[in-house]
C-alpha cells in the first residue's frame, strides 16, 4: 500500500534529513532496475523563483517499476495566489491558509527523498524552486543531478507527437495517469511517461543510470542506431576498438570507463573526424584491463600492431630520429640518425623526427664548438692539411682537420659535452639562456625567439632521456597500485599485474628490452607512457621492489616556455 504524507499543520514533523550528495561513478553504473526514481511536481504563485513560492509538492517513488511510496501536501506560500494562477490550477487562497509553510515541509519531504534520483517534466525548474526553498530555510542544495522527462522525450519521441508537453504526450500515449496542473497528479503522470521512455531507452541500450544521463546529449545522432553496439561494454577500465565491416581495426583508445567513454562518441563530440569515424565502424571490441596503467601500455602496444588509420599518437614510432655524438672517432661530431646501435657512441633519443634531431644539434652547437664538417681529418704527421671550414672561419666551431687544435685539447670539448648531457644539463642550458636573455635586452626579438626555440627542443630531449633513463636503470621494478594490486616492469617495460584474485597479463607479451644502450625506437612510446604514469602517480603508488634504485637525481629544467627571454622553471 502506498504511504501518503499528508503534511498538514498537526502531522508535520521537524524530522532532521540528510541532503543528496553527488554520486559516486558506481553509482551512475547502477542498472535501471536497481535504481529508486522520485518523480516530483510543484506548484507555485508564479514563475519567478525568487519573487514567487511554492503552493504544492507532490512526489511518488518508483523502484524496478512498483510504486514505494507517494507524497502530497499543500504549502502556504506566505502570499496572495494570483487569480491566473487560482484559474490554472484550481487551487485557491483558502486551500492553502491552514497549511504548513515550507521550512516545516522540508526536513519532511527530504525524508521521503533519500537518496533517489529526482526525476520532473522541465525538472529544472521544480530544482530551482526547491533548491531557493532550501537555501532561504538555511540548507543545502540537492547535489545530485535529476533526470528530465522533457529532455528525454525530446530525443526519443519528436516524430510521434506535435510537441512535447506533458498534457499532450499524456493524451497521444495514452498513459494511464492524466495531468491537472495539480502536484500529484502531474508527478503520476510524469512517473508514467518515464516508464515508457526507459522502455523506448533500453532498445538503445540504455540500461544504466549513467546512460540515461548521457542519452539527452545524444540528439540526434546520425548513427545512434550503432548505440546497440555499446550494449555488452563494462563499466571497467580497458582499452576498446572500432573496426570496419571487414574487421580492420579503425581506432584504439583507452577508458576508465570503457562503457562511459565509448558511448561518448555518440553525443557531444562533433569532430569531422568522429563522425567519419562511427560511419565505417561495423563492430566495437574491448580488452578489459586490471587498472589505467595497464590500459595505457596495452593502448600503445595496440597501436603499434594496427596502425589504425584514426589513431594519430604512438604511430609515428617508425621516423623518429636520434642525435648521435660519434665517440667512436678521433674528433667526435653530432649526426642525425635513423637508428641506434650499441657501438659506444652516445645518443640522445629518441626524438620525434629528424627536423626535431637537428634543431636540438643546432642548440648544442651553438654552445659547444664541435666539428661540423664530416672529413676525416689527416692522421699521418706532416699531411698536407687543408685551410679551415667556414663554420671555423666565422669562430662558431673548431677545425681539426686544419691542425689549430689537439685531439687532447679536442677530448676535452667533447668530455664536457658527455657530461653536459648525461648530468650537467646547465652547461649547455645555462648559455642558451644567457644569450636568450642578452638578444632580447638588445630588442633582436626574432633572434631570441630563434635560440629560444632551439634551447626548448633540447630541453625537451633532456627531460625526457633524464625520465626513461632512470627508469631503465631500476632494472626490476615491483610497484603497489592504488586498490588495483601490484605491478611488475623490467627495464621501462610492464610484464604483469596481479591482486588477490591472481595473474593478470597483458594481452600482448613484450619483447625483451635490452638493459644498456640506446632505447630501440619501436619500444619508446610504451617505455615514456610507463614513465610518465609513474611520475603523475608518484604519490600513490608505493614502490615494493627496486633492483638498482629509482629516484631521481638531476635538476629542474628549464621549458623555455614563450615569455620575455626567461624560460619557466618545471621538474625534469
Amino acid at each position: 500500500m502506498d504511504t501518503l504524507f499528508d503534511a498538514s499543520p498537526l502531522t508535520t514533523t521537524a524530522t532532521p534529513a540528510t541532503p543528496a550528495t553527488q554520486r559516486s561513478l558506481d553509482d551512475l553504473g547502477t542498472p535501471l532496475r536497481e535504481v529508486t526514481f522520485c518523480v516530483l511536481d510543484l506548484e507555485t504563485t508564479g514563475g519567478h523563483r525568487t519573487d514567487d513560492t511554492i503552493t504544492e509538492i507532490g512526489a511518488v517513488k518508483y523502484r524496478g517499476g512498483e510504486r514505494l511510496g507517494t507524497f502530497q501536501t499543500m504549502v502556504n506560500p506566505g502570499r496572495a495566489i494570483p487569480p491566473e494562477i487560482t484559474v490554472l490550477t484550481g487551487i485557491t487562497q483558502a486551500m492553502v491558509m491552514r497549511a504548513p509553510r515550507i521550512e516545516t515541509v522540508l526536513p519532511t519531504f527530504l525524508e521521503f527523498l533519500g537518496d533517489a534520483v529526482v526525476v520532473g517534466h522541465n525538472v529544472s525548474f521544480d530544482m530551482a524552486f526547491l533548491n531557493a526553498a532550501l537555501q532561504r530555510s538555511g540548507r543545502p542544495r540537492l547535489s545530485d543531478r535529476p533526470i528530465d522527462t522533457l529532455a528525454l522525450a525530446r530525443r526519443l519521441l519528436v516524430d510521434e507527437v506535435p510537441n512535447c508537453r506533458l498534457g499532450t504526450l499524456a493524451t497521444r500515449l495514452r498513459l494511464p495517469n492524466q495531468p491537472t496542473h495539480r502536484a500529484l497528479d502531474d508527478a503520476l503522470a510524469t512517473a508514467d511517461l518515464l516508464h515508457l521512455l526507459l522502455e523506448r531507452a533500453g532498445t538503445m541500450g540504455v540500461l544504466g543510470l549513467d546512460d540515461l544521463y548521457q542519452l539527452p546529449k545524444i540528439g540526434q545522432h546520425p548513427q545512434a542506431k550503432k548505440l546497440q553496439l555499446t550494449e555488452r561494454l563494462p563499466r571497467e577500465p580497458g582499452v576498446y576498438t572500432f573496426l570496419d565491416r571487414d574487421r580492420r581495426v579503425l581506432y584504439v583508445g583507452k577508458a576508465a570507463n570503457l562503457r562511459t567513454r565509448v558511448r561518448s562518441y555518440f553525443s557531444g563530440d562533433r569532430r569531422k573526424k568522429v563522425a567519419q569515424l562511427l560511419r565505417e565502424t561495423e563492430h566495437i571490441q574491448h580488452v578489459v584491463c586490471p587498472g589505467p596503467l595497464e590500459a595505457e601500455v596495452l593502448e600503445v602496444r595496440m597501436i603499434h600492431e594496427h596502425q589504425p588509420r584514426f589513431n594519430r599518437r604512438s604511430k609515428t614510432w617508425s621516423k623518429y630520429a636520434y642525435l648521435k655524438i660519434t665517440l667512436s672517432e678521433r674528433f667526435p661530431r653530432l649526426s642525425v640518425v635513423a637508428a641506434a646501435k650499441d657501438d659506444g657512441c652516445l645518443y640522445v633519443g629518441p626524438l620525434p623526427s629528424r627536423r626535431f634531431a637537428k634543431q636540438v644539434a643546432e642548440a648544442i652547437e651553438s654552445v659547444v664548438p664541435l666539428r661540423r664538417c664530416t672529413k676525416r681529418p689527416p692522421t699521418r704527421p706532416g699531411a698536407q692539411r687543408p685551410g679551415p671550414c667556414a663554420s671555423a672561419q666565422i669562430g662558431v666551431s673548431t677545425c681539426p682537420c686544419s691542425g689549430e687544435i689537439s685531439e687532447a685539447e679536442y677530448r676535452g670539448i667533447v668530455d664536457r659535452l658527455v657530461l653536459a648531457l648525461t648530468r650537467r644539463h646547465d652547461l649547455l642550458l645555462q648559455p642558451l639562456k644567457d644569450k636568450m636573455q642578452q638578444l632580447a635586452t638588445q630588442e633582436r626579438f626574432e633572434e631570441a625567439a630563434d635560440v629560444r626555440d632551439r634551447a626548448s627542443a633540447l630541453a625537451a630531449a633532456l627531460r625526457r632521456r633524464d625520465r626513461v633513463e632512470n627508469l631503465r636503470r631500476a632494472g626490476r621494478v615491483v610497484v603497489e597500485l592504488p586498490g588495483r594490486g601490484r605491478a611488475e616492469l623490467h627495464d621501462g617495460r610492464f610484464v604483469r599485474a596481479w591482486s588477490d584474485e591472481g595473474t593478470l597479463p597483458l594481452r600482448t607479451t613484450p619483447c625483451a628490452a635490452p638493459e644498456s644502450g640506446p632505447l630501440p625506437r619501436d619500444i619508446a612510446d610504451e617505455v615514456w607512457c610507463v614513465a610518465g604514469w609513474l611520475d603523475q602517480k608518484a604519490s600513490q603508488v608505493r614502490l615494493v621492489h627496486c633492483d638498482n634504485g629509482l629516484t631521481s637525481a638531476y635538476p629542474p629544467i628549464d621549458t623555455f616556455e614563450a615569455g620575455p627571454g626567461v624560460g619557466r622553471r618545471r621538474e625534469g
